[in-house]
């Protein structure tokens, strides 16, 4: 999945982003698995990246939610 700035966070609608987060999580879960059985070499940087991709939309659902 290719990085998400905010900018383009905040057009998806509450639907889209649930599902963008879910694919997030999903590769994640992923990464985490793949650093654990030591078999993550190139993408080891991705996961701090994809964790702050998943604060962000976290964040917007919560914006959405207060609005």
């Amino acid at each position: 999945m290719a990085r998400l700035r905010m900018k383009t966070i905040r057009e998806f609608n509450e639907t889209d982003l649930k599902e963008k987060l879910e694919q997030a999580r999903v590769e994640l879960a992923k990464f985490r698995t793949d650093a654990a059985k030591g078999t993550l070499r190139k993408e080891s940087g991705k996961i701090r990246a994809l964790r702050k991709e998943i604060a962000r939309m976290l964040t917007r659902l919560n914006e959405m939610k207060t609005k």
